[in-house]
């Protein structure tokens, strides 16, 4: 996450700023998330109050029950503390944060300290692999609530699968959160337009290139998703502003005219101030007109603190359009829109990636680093990278088929049509029963990755790892060591462990594809 310098500050709106825009004014140079742009015609101004929004979000979100005082939110963001009393009070109206408690201040009076309310938000994550189906609820902390498990061949057919997933997401969901009309309440409904903020930074970040359908869909098209299925979220119910509105201008709307419409203009103007992909901001509408085309009521858009559904499976696919390649082993699913079918069934914004970049997502967000390498070994082999702590997906969104590097020219026959992929090679040592076989072929891959990458760090997951952890952490570990002597630096070896997370990091790590936008990640 880029913190916001002053001088980004005295740029900044004066709503958010208190005021400071002094000095040069317009003429300062403005930098949000990698984007620079001149402060004159406001195209920045919407980034730098979702950016300031998202810093303040995570910063309550890591100050955990204990809360954090606006003081020291303005000294760890840099904004002013007028600027900071305007955030945490539009926070707190919707329902996203609340006081914890007070603190003895150096003079005057205790100071107010405030926390993140993490049941105000939830998002779904689901593991769609080839021969399971995980679906699990989150908070806004990124703790699971609730949890689903069943079988499923991903070769059954597109139409079969994304009945299943929708159905077990449905009945999660019900479980947990409660569903249908009677749940919508004015707190929760600003939870949209929260990630609408965050991710209106993410759509100005040229290293967002993806936040895609994830950070702009998963809030902007948030109320029109729902007023699709008749469920009003709107400034009737809170006067809450959408994407891109002003609070002032949402109440000079009235209820009456906070609908659709505008949210489309707003979703319209985020995109033209920042050259965002228009794909991206207009994902979640598109979704919405095919299934009113359809005729069908989105299932899940009565539970208003649902942000939105993160679905994680095996590659290739482009993350951008939530389409899928020719997945390994099952070319048929070449071409299919599983996003839009999904999000068409379920009613909210849908979000889909490669499972070992959604896991690695997740262990990014948890602390784990800002170079490593996350391996998963279950069904296939893949690697999820973060690079400069962010999650690295590549010109195409297709970096991370590290199970489809050939390492013996005639090695068995590959599921992709190659031969001697590490994933072949892997998987024929386990299917024999050598653990330490297949450890040592992933040792192989693995140094490839750290000379290529120069990574501090590798983790290991997956159900096929997680039968033998001890053997793959030495296997690999082992392999690592023996290229750091061969390069005279053997006491620089790159670390191997077992990620955090377990079985179900995966999907944990899906539902940050919806949740990390709002606390300033541009990489979900």
């Amino acid at each position: 996450m880029h913190l916001l310098s002053q001088r980004c500050c005295r740029s900044a709106s004066a709503r958010d700023n208190g005021g400071v825009n002094g000095g040069k004014g317009g003429a300062d140079a403005v930098t949000v998330s990698g984007v620079t742009g001149r402060g004159t015609a406001g195209a920045n101004l919407l980034a730098l109050r979702s950016h300031n929004t998202a810093l303040v979000l995570d910063l309550l979100r890591g100050a955990g029950a204990a809360g954090i005082s606006r003081l020291e939110l303005a000294e760890r963001t840099g904004l002013t503390p007028q600027a900071v009393s305007k955030i945490t009070a539009r926070l707190r109206r919707q329902g996203l944060a609340a006081e914890a408690g007070r603190r003895a201040s150096t003079g005057g009076k205790p100071r107010t300290v405030l926390r993140l309310v993490p049941e105000a938000g939830h998002a779904v994550g689901v593991h769609v692999d080839r021969d399971e189906l995980r679906v699990v609820v989150v908070d806004l902390n990124g703790t699971a609530t609730g949890e689903r498990r069943r079988p499923l061949d991903l070769g059954a057919g597109a139409e079969s699968v994304v009945a299943t997933v929708a159905h077990e997401v449905e009945g999660l969901v019900g479980e947990v959160l409660g569903g249908g009309e009677a749940r919508v309440g004015v707190p929760q409904a600003g939870v949209a337009r929260a990630a609408a903020w965050a991710g209106a930074a993410d759509a100005e970040g040229s290293e967002v290139g993806g936040a895609q359908a994830g950070a702009v869909g998963a809030g902007v098209s948030q109320a029109g998703v729902r007023e699709a299925g008749g469920v009003q979220t709107s400034a009737a119910q809170g006067g809450l502003p959408k994407a891109g509105e002003s609070e002032a201008e949402v109440d000079r709307a009235g209820a009456s005219q906070a609908g659709v419409t505008q949210d489309r203009g707003a979703e319209a103007g985020v995109a033209g101030a920042g050259g965002a992909r228009s794909d991206a901001v207009q994902a979640g509408v598109t979704q919405t007109e095919a299934a009113q085309a359809e005729g069908t009521r989105p299932r899940l858009s009565g539970v208003p603190s649902l942000v939105g559904v993160g679905v994680a499976l095996p590659g290739p696919l482009d993350h951008r359009s939530g389409v899928l390649h020719r997945v390994t082993g099952f070319p048929e699913w070449d071409g299919f829109p599983l996003r839009d079918a999904l999000a068409r069934r379920l009613g909210v914004p849908v979000v889909v990636d490669k499972d070992t970049n959604a896991a690695a997502l997740g262990l990014a967000v948890a602390g784990e680093g800002r170079s490593f390498a996350y391996l998963h070994l279950g069904t296939g082999l893949g690697a999820g990278l973060v690079i400069g702590g962010s999650v690295h997906r590549g010109a195409r969104t297709g970096a991370g088929e590290f199970g489809h590097q050939v390492i013996q020219l005639d090695g068995p026959l590959c599921g992709c049509g190659d031969r001697g992929c590490v994933e072949a090679l892997c998987l024929a040592a386990v299917e024999r029963g050598e653990a330490a076989e297949a450890a040592r072929v992933l040792g192989a891959g693995a140094a490839n990755l750290v000379g290529l990458l120069d990574i501090e760090l590798v983790l290991l997951g997956g159900r096929t790892v997680a039968a033998a952890p001890e053997v793959f952490v030495a296997g690999v570990a082992e392999v690592l060591a023996a290229r750091a002597r061969r390069e005279g630096a053997p006491g620089d070896v790159v670390p191997v462990r077992i990620a955090p997370g377990g079985e179900r990091g995966v999907a944990e790590g899906a539902a940050q594809l919806l949740l990390a936008p709002m606390f300033g990640r541009g990489d979900g």
